[in-house]
C-alpha cells in the first residue's frame, strides 16, 4: 500500500494506469481488480482520504488514478513518519522454498513471533494473495499475532511448482514433512483446515512427538469419492470444462459452496483466488486426490490434545464429517460454529467464538 502511495506521489503529474501500477508496484505479477481496489482504498485511508470525496487520490473512469493533492518536497535527515498503528500491527511475512523428496519446490512463509504454529495447505492457497484476502487475512493475522506462523502452498498451486507428476494424498503429507524439516521445528501446534485436516491427522500419527496440539477446522476424514461418487465426478467435470475461462460462472459454483453468505466483494476475491492460484488441470487433479482421502482408521491413533471446529450448515463439507472426526479421536473437543460458510468470515458473529476457542486452546 505504501509502495503504491509513493508511486502515485512520484507520478502526480499524470494519470497512472492499472498496467503502470502492476508493473511498478507488483513487479508484473498477476493482480486482481479486487486487490488493486483494496490497496487504493487503503492508500486513501492512510492519507485521510476516502472513495467518496477523493480529495487526494482521484479515480479517472476507464483511465486510472492520480494523486491530486498538494505536495511539498523537502530534504531532511529526520526519521520517516511512522505508519498507522493498524499497519504496524501486521507482521511481515518472509517467503522461502524447500524441496520435497521427488524434487518438487514447495513455497512456505514465516510470519509473527511466539510459539510455532504450522498451518497445513488446503484447497488452493497462495502465500501472497491469502495474506491480503478478505477470506483469509483476518484469520492469518490473528494467528501470526501470537505465534510464529508457518504456512505453505501445496504442490500444484500458489507459489509452489505447478508442473508436477505426483498429486496425491501421500504427496501432500510429504510436502508438510518437507516444510517442517526446512524450518527446523522440533515441536509445534498444527492447524488443519478443510483437506488440510486429513494431512494434519496423518502427520500427527506419524510424528506424535512433534505435534503439541492439533486444531482441525471444517475437515473431513472421508473424501467425496468415499461419500458421493456422482457428486465428486460432477465437480471434477466442471473444473476441467470451465475453470480457466474469464467468465467466472464455473468457479462461482465452488465459491457458492464455500461462501454462500459471502458479500459480492468476498465472492469476487474467492473467484480470483481460484483462477490465479492454479491451472484447470491441476485443480481437477487436486480435487480428485482429496476425493480419495480416507483417514478414518487413523483417528483412534491421534494421541495429542485436539480441537475440532466445524460450521453447522457448511455446504462444502457437511457437519457430520466434523462430528465423525471428533468422535474418532480420543478426547477431542468438538465445537459447532453457527455459519453456512465453509470459512468463518470476519463479519460473522461466529468469528468471535472461533477466536475465543483458538485463544483458549492454543494459549493465544
Amino acid at each position: 500500500m505504501f509502495d503504491l502511495l509513493v508511486f502515485l506521489l512520484q507520478n502526480r503529474d499524470r494519470v497512472v494506469t492499472k498496467d503502470d501500477l502492476i508493473a511498478s508496484v507488483w513487479s508484473g505479477r498477476i493482480v486482481s481488480d479486487s486487490t488493486l481496489a483494496s490497496r487504493i482504498n487503503a492508500a486513501r485511508k492512510a492519507v485521510g482520504d476516502n472513495g467518496g470525496e477523493q480529495r487526494l487520490i482521484r479515480t479517472v473512469p476507464r483511465k486510472g488514478v492520480r494523486f491530486v493533492g498538494e505536495v511539498n518536497e523537502a530534504t531532511t535527515t529526520r526519521p520517516p513518519v511512522s505508519a498507522p498503528s493498524e499497519v504496524l500491527a501486521s507482521p511481515q511475512q518472509d517467503i522461502h522454498f524447500c524441496t520435497a523428496p521427488d524434487g518438487v519446490r514447495i513455497a512456505y512463509a514465516l510470519a509473527g513471533q511466539g510459539p510455532p504454529l504450522v498451518k497445513t495447505a488446503n484447497w488452493l492457497n497462495h502465500l501472497e494473495y491469502d495474506w491480503q484476502s478478505p477470506i483469509w487475512s483476518h484469520l492469518l493475522h490473528t494467528l501470526a499475532a501470537d505465534h510464529r506462523l508457518v504456512r505453505y502452498d501445496e504442490r500444484g498451486n500458489g507459489l509452489s511448482d505447478w508442473d508436477v507428476a505426483d498429486i496425491s494424498f501421500e504427496a501432500f503429507v510429504r510436502d508438510l514433512e518437507s516444510v517442517v524439516e526446512a524450518t527446523g521445528l522440533k515441536r509445534f501446534a498444527l492447524f488443519g483446515i478443510s483437506q488440510g485436516c486429513a494431512v494434519s491427522i496423518a502427520y500427527t500419527v506419524r510424528y506424535p512427538e512433534r505435534v503439541s496440539r492439533l486444531v482441525l477446522f471444517g475437515g473431513f476424514a472421508r473424501g467425496r469419492n468415499q461419500r458421493d461418487t456422482k457428486q465428486a465426478d460432477t465437480l471434477v467435470s466442471l473444473i476441467r470444462h470451465g475453470w480457466g475461462r474469464e467468465n467466472p460462472a464455473f468457479r462461482q459454483f465452488f465459491t457458492s459452496l464455500f461462501l454462500p453468505e459471502g458479500t459480492p466483494e468476498q465472492m469476487r476475491w474467492f473467484n480470483d483466488l481460484q483462477r490465479i492460484t492454479t491451472s484447470p488441470e491441476n485443480a481437477a487433479r487436486i480435487l480428485e486426490a482429496t476425493g480419495d482421502i480416507n483417514v478414518t482408521d487413523l483417528l483412534p491413533q491421534v494421541k495429542v490434545p485436539t480441537l475440532v471446529l466445524h460450521c453447522s450448515n457448511d455446504a462444502a463439507q457437511p457437519l457430520e464429517e466434523g462430528r465423525r472426526i471428533a468422535a474418532g479421536i480420543p478426547g477431542a473437543r468438538f465445537v459447532a460454529l453457527e455459519s453456512c460458510n465453509h470459512m468463518i468470515l470476519e463479519s460473522e458473529p461466529a468469528w468471535g467464538r472461533l477466536k475465543a476457542e483458538l485463544k483458549t486452546f492454543l494459549g493465544m
